[in-house]
């Protein structure tokens, strides 16, 4: 395919040091820093390269998703961890902020990370 050996996504903070903190002790991801980037390994083993960029500008989309067996159990866990969760316009969250709508798809979460970017928690059964 193309010569291609591998492929990885990737995204901006501002703070490389305020991002290694967030993904590896509050999320617990296996974070690897580099020469001035970020490697972390999500569950599964995919790699996401976090690199810096003094202008940052989030995203107004999610930049990162994970998939958990239990939504509501995630947010309650994240949110003793000092994660605060996203309501969107158009969505109807519940009390914790879960959307939960068969319509749109599976039972889902959004936070940000310290630089903004937007992370979602989403229940995906049968995965």
């Amino acid at each position: 395919m193309g010569g291609f050996n591998q492929g990885f996504s990737s995204f901006a903070v501002p703070d490389l040091a305020a991002a290694k903190t967030f993904y590896g002790d509050t999320l617990g991801l296996e974070v690897r820093e580099e020469e001035g980037w970020l490697d972390l390994t999500l569950p599964g083993g995919a790699r996401v390269m976090v690199y810096p960029k003094e202008d940052h500008q989030p995203a107004v989309f999610t930049v990162l998703n994970f998939a958990v067996d239990d939504v509501h159990a995630a947010v309650d866990e994240y949110s003793a961890k000092g994660l605060e969760w996203q309501r969107y316009e158009g969505f109807q969250h519940d009390e914790k902020g879960v959307v939960s709508d068969p319509e749109f798809g599976p039972d889902i979460a959004w936070t940000t990370d310290p630089a903004g970017n937007i992370i979602a928690f989403m229940q995906l059964d049968g995965l």
